[in-house]
């Protein structure tokens, strides 16, 4: 498969270009020229461990939700060029989805967590502009916050336990997902009657706000609830007939 095609395949199923005013991270090629992609790599990072997993693996590119430029690099410096020319040396192309895939109704980060967390109901959540980058969702059985948090726990957390704020129901019934760094959602999560809001990193804040707002807040790890989406990109792959190799580098933040 030319790497062009692999590359419009992605964007269009992914709705790249909605999120172009949205996003401060440019989304789809960053580092990359035309040629032939027989085995694509995947990742939740670019940086220089994943980089050089990837060429040891024999990939021709690496997909990932978190790229190298966020508004453009002014620089190309420090570990910036570490980056760039990890990829360049080794004739690696960069595939980005940063927001496209958080937004995803099935191939998305929240999307997985919910479909992990066996929510059914399943509808956007999370408004940035037009668009909704999370997921929130209905317990299929009665849960409460100490078994919403255990579930939780099966995730890639890197040995990081699930931090919990219990300030809910005893019983959960309505759950709200906005993975990575989602806690500006909480007030979104209260006004919806959500019982309960999956996050993966926290602000000293999140804990009274939480608080006053009677919602539980289970904060799941940046990197741990951003697996999802990457994944199923290689799922795609797989399915377009490319060999792929999945790079896990866990933070445990």
């Amino acid at each position: 498969m030319r790497l062009t095609e692999l590359c419009e395949r992605y964007d269009e199923r992914l709705r790249t270009d909605e999120f172009a005013d949205l996003d401060a991270s440019a989304n789809g090629l960053q580092v990359g020229d035309e040629g032939e992609i027989e085995r694509a790599a995947f990742a939740v990072d670019a940086a220089v461990e994943t980089i050089e997993a990837a060429a040891e693996a024999g990939a021709d590119a690496l997909c990932v939700h978190h790229g190298l430029s966020w508004g453009g690099i002014e620089r190309v410096t420090g570990r910036s060029y570490d980056r760039i020319a990890a990829l360049i040396e080794n004739d690696l192309a960069l595939y980005v989805s940063h927001l496209p895939l958080d937004s995803h109704p099935e191939l998305g980060n929240a999307a997985g967590v919910a479909d992990h967390l066996g929510l059914e109901a399943c509808e956007g959540f999370g408004l940035l502009g037009p668009e909704t980058i999370g997921i929130a969702g209905r317990a299929t059985g009665p849960m409460s916050a100490d078994g919403l948090a255990d579930r939780l726990s099966d995730l890639d957390t890197g040995g990081r336990d699930v931090q919990l704020l219990e300030f809910g129901p005893d019983e959960i019934e309505e759950v709200a997902i906005v993975t990575g760094s989602g806690a500006d959602w909480l007030g979104e999560a209260a006004e919806s009657d959500a019982d309960a809001f999956v996050t993966g990193e926290g602000k000293q804040q999140l804990y009274h706000e939480a608080r006053e707002a009677g919602v539980s807040v289970a904060l799941a790890g940046h990197y741990a609830t951003e697996t999802f989406g990457v994944r199923a990109l290689q799922g795609l792959a797989e399915d377009w007939g490319l060999e792929t190799t999945w790079i896990d580098a866990p933070t445990g933040l």
